[in-house]
């Protein structure tokens, strides 16, 4: 659950490209990625907690998901694997879903959360931090995002490394060409 690149609508065949780096707690159980029997999901699976940090259906929907780092620990929260889960066993839009998450935002660990609904063309992104403030939803825009461990596209550590932002920049060559809406900055 750590750091993920995107170009979203911002490619004339590819609405959604996606780079994923799953870089903390290696030591915690997961299998690999596969398609799941009940429902038809496509990710990697948490060992413990049974959720997951990435996943797709079928349908056209997928749902990430990255921890927001934090001293105070919430001992009995819900694992924040089942949120990509259940988005993705719902029939719920990705905004209709987020406001259900901001419900129960309390209950969980610091996190930040993507919805996609390739058919709809939405993307939307709810976090349930900084804490002591209200939970955050907005629908993501065209161009290119990153997300760690603090909020959409906020400069971290991870994020604004030299690395990072290069390797963002040359994501319209590695497409074949200029990304309409193109944003690397």
């Amino acid at each position: 659950m750590c750091i993920a690149a995107w170009a979203w609508r911002a490619h004339p065949l590819y609405p959604l490209i996606l780079f994923f780096n799953r870089d903390e707690y290696l030591n915690r159980p997961t299998e690999a990625v596969s398609w799941w029997e009940e429902p038809e999901i496509l990710g990697g699976k948490d060992g413990i907690g049974g959720g997951t940090w990435l996943a797709c259906s079928k349908d056209g929907r997928f749902a990430f998901l990255t921890n927001v780092l934090e001293v105070d620990q919430l001992p009995l929260a819900k694992t924040r694997g089942q949120l990509p889960v259940r988005f993705l066993q719902s029939e719920n839009s990705p905004l209709e879903f987020a406001e259900e998450v901001a419900e129960e935002a309390l209950q969980y660990k610091g996190f930040n959360l993507v919805l996609v609904d390739l058919h709809t063309e939405t993307m939307v992104y709810v976090t349930n931090r900084p804490s002591g403030e209200a939970v955050t939803i907005k629908k993501v825009s065209p161009g290119l995002h990153v997300l760690s461990n603090a909020s959409l596209d906020t400069l971290w550590p991870k994020t604004n490394a030299k690395l990072v932002r290069r390797e963002t920049r040359q994501m319209p060559n590695w497409l074949g060409g200029k990304l309409d809406k193109c944003q690397t900055d």
